[in-house]
């Protein structure tokens, strides 16, 4: 995508989105998709890498289908701690 490396801002669902590739801090050759959205202050998300066949419609379809995501993540209800590893032997129990 030749345009990746300027900003671009799009709107969906009365958010607006402003995209951008950055170079990652700890590997300079590596390019990421850093996104804002206007819900939030003072986030920032980097969910993918930015590739040369990246188009903005791609780059645009993405960053909502993450957004999305992470937004239905928030919302359910946080499990107890006991709930978020196996028990050992766990598996073996029904056998």
């Amino acid at each position: 995508m030749d345009e990746r490396h300027s900003e671009f801002a799009f709107v969906d669902r009365d958010r607006t989105f402003t995209c951008r590739v950055e170079a990652s801090s700890r590997a300079p050759a590596e390019a990421w998709w850093w996104f804002q959205v206007s819900t939030e202050s003072h986030q920032r998300h980097a969910p993918f890498r930015a590739e040369a066949t990246d188009t903005r419609r791609d780059v645009q379809a993405r960053v909502v289908a993450y957004y999305d995501n992470l937004l239905a993540r928030r919302a359910e209800p946080a499990r107890p701690r006991w709930e978020r590893r196996p028990t050992p032997g766990a598996a073996t129990a029904g056998t």
